[in-house]
């Protein structure tokens, strides 16, 4: 493979008439330069340069290489230009792994939304509860809940204060009656999902300098986080989940926010991918614009929930 660098310095010599003066403008010193030319020489079989103590000029050979050469630096050059104008704007595929709830009811009209301002991004969304292998599936970038358990990865903050709430529906509340202290859980029905690889059974609070940790259980258990918010506002148990998922809910009265005094465990939202590099231009627009937007839902959760 033939070096850009070596071309680069050819093309030079040829033009400035001296291989020392080519070496000075590229800042290399004259045994690397001439290293390179006897290179680039030896690939092509061909002597390009006749050379003497006081000229340099083309061979027949250099004549006829040169306009290659300089073809080929152009188009690299053009190649170049091109793909700094393509990460200067929004294009392209941004592949995009989201939590099923959040994904599905908060992020869509936000990801059309940013769409209609970069028509010339195509977006790939992919759905799930589970932690995407960042390293393996086919995504750049995933949204998650929480403190990512693997350090090597890049996380920023989206909703770093976004934290759970316990919530039902008024008919469930009117049948089952409403809980007034954390250990009357225990007398309802708690609907659970999976967090990661586990069942996310065990609740945890803050009643001013206490800590209350409860494992609850329930009738009714789904690998899918969306599933569990339907089944809270079809009134068959009580949920804790993201402020973020149920905040449109109890805005439009389906759900109801329980204990509103109390502190609720923390779910910070993040952005995480394998590497800084792939922090373009669209994922750092579309973290912005996340960020925007969960900060004005975060300011409508109960005062209880904003610590």
């Amino acid at each position: 493979m033939m070096r850009f660098d070596d071309l680069q310095l050819f093309v030079r010599a040829a033009d400035l008439g001296s291989l020392s003066a080519a070496a000075r403008v590229m800042d290399l010193s004259p045994a690397v330069a001439s290293a390179a030319l006897k290179r680039i020489e030896l690939q092509l079989g061909a002597r390009l340069l006749a050379r003497s103590t006081r000229s340099l000029r083309l061979t027949a050979e250099g004549e006829g290489f040169l306009e290659y050469a300089r073809a080929a630096l152009g188009s690299l050059e053009e190649g170049r230009r091109l793909l700094a104008s393509d990460q200067e704007q929004v294009s392209g595929v941004l592949q995009l792994s989201a939590p099923s709830d959040f994904g599905r009811n908060v992020l869509l009209p936000w990801l059309d939304e940013f769409q209609r301002e970069h028509p010339r991004l195509n977006v790939r969304l992919l759905l799930g509860d589970r932690i995407a292998d960042l390293f393996r599936q086919p995504v750049d970038i995933a949204l998650r809940y929480g403190e990512p358990e693997d350090s090597s990865l890049v996380a920023l903050p989206v909703a770093p204060d976004n934290r759970r709430v316990l919530c039902a529906s008024p008919q469930y509340l009117a049948r089952a009656g409403e809980p007034r202290q954390l250990e009357q859980l225990a007398q309802h029905n708690c609907l659970l999902y999976m967090l990661g690889s586990r069942v996310h059974d065990r609740w945890s609070f803050s009643e001013g300098r206490r800590e209350v940790n409860l494992t609850v259980s329930g009738d009714r258990l789904s690998d899918d986080a969306d599933v569990v918010r339907r089944w809270a506002v079809s009134g068959v148990g009580i949920a804790y989940k993201s402020w973020l998922d149920v905040a449109a809910d109890v805005q439009a009265g389906r759900l109801r926010v329980l204990l509103p005094g109390l502190l609720c465990e923390r779910a910070p939202l993040n952005l995480l991918c394998a590497h800084r590099a792939q922090l373009s231009k669209p994922v750092k627009l579309l973290r912005e614009k996340l960020a925007h937007y969960c900060a004005e839902i975060s300011r409508q959760a109960p005062a209880g929930h904003k610590g």
